[in-house]
């Protein structure tokens, strides 16, 4: 129950700031609607893909929840700054009542980015003359979810270690590296070489082909990238638990 109430608390933070609207929000679907426009003039005859709604649509919507991690890492180190989590940590309240509030309310952030990216995705699909599966996005959408409680931890783990300037700083950089080797904004796999080697390296990768492969119905072919994403999620989680309960305790006692 306290970390419920706690949760409520932290969703109200950061919904305050108008930069969650901006970047959460609206920065998706700005970005849908300007890749979709660079697909309608790239030639036929240069047979690249990655910009096509049914790759584009998982792709925005897995970069959209790197933004969810940076607002999490901020108001984490904020609410260090402000010495609020020492002084709840003197109330009843436990560690784990406030990693339960932090998680629950980014991921209810998250899965109403994902909603609103995917529903634009629809409208957009639509518009260029073909249509999205429903199944194919309601399916991507939960393969999202483990993603999305990865980037989560990420930036609890972010937020407790450095302060509040910084956290911003580090946490573009997971962006750019995101965006450059999650298969975002470029065909990975026809690329080949160190590129494709690299980007295998990171969860990103996966992430992203595990949600376009959602969305295409190719389940024979989700197995890989789904376990590499969950070994990622459970891994950096429960890092996150053991980094902030540590944090907690030295600065307690």
């Amino acid at each position: 129950m306290k970390g419920i109430i706690f949760c409520k608390r932290t969703m109200k933070e950061i919904l305050r700031d108008p930069l969650s609207y901006i970047f959460c929000l609206a920065f998706p679907l700005v970005m849908l609607v300007i890749m979709s426009v660079v697909n309608e003039s790239i030639p036929k005859q240069a047979n690249m893909t990655v910009f096509q709604i049914r790759n584009l649509a998982p792709g925005i919507a897995y970069f959209g929840l790197t933004f969810i991690m940076l607002f999490i890492c901020i108001q984490v180190s904020k609410d260090r700054s402000t010495a609020l989590i020492m002084r709840l940590h003197a109330s009843p309240m436990k560690s784990k009542d406030f990693i339960l509030g932090y998680t629950l309310s980014v991921i209810v952030l998250a899965l109403l980015q994902l909603l609103i990216t995917f529903a634009a995705s629809f409208a957009t699909a639509v518009a260029v003359g073909t249509k999205l599966p429903v199944t194919g996005v309601l399916l991507s959408i939960v393969c999202l979810l483990p993603s999305a409680i990865m980037f989560i931890s990420v930036g609890m783990i972010f937020g407790t270690l450095i302060g509040e300037k910084a956290a911003p700083g580090i946490c573009s950089i997971i962006i750019t590296v995101v965006g450059m080797v999650g298969g975002v904004w470029m065909d990975v796999d026809n690329m080949k070489g160190v590129i494709l080697s690299v980007s295998r390296v990171f969860p990103f990768y996966h992430g992203v082909k595990l949600a376009r492969l959602a969305l295409a119905g190719e389940y024979a072919e989700m197995g890989q990238p789904l376990l590499v994403v969950c070994a990622w999620m459970l891994g950096l989680y429960l890092l996150a638990i053991a980094v902030m309960n540590g944090k907690l305790k030295k600065d307690t006692y």
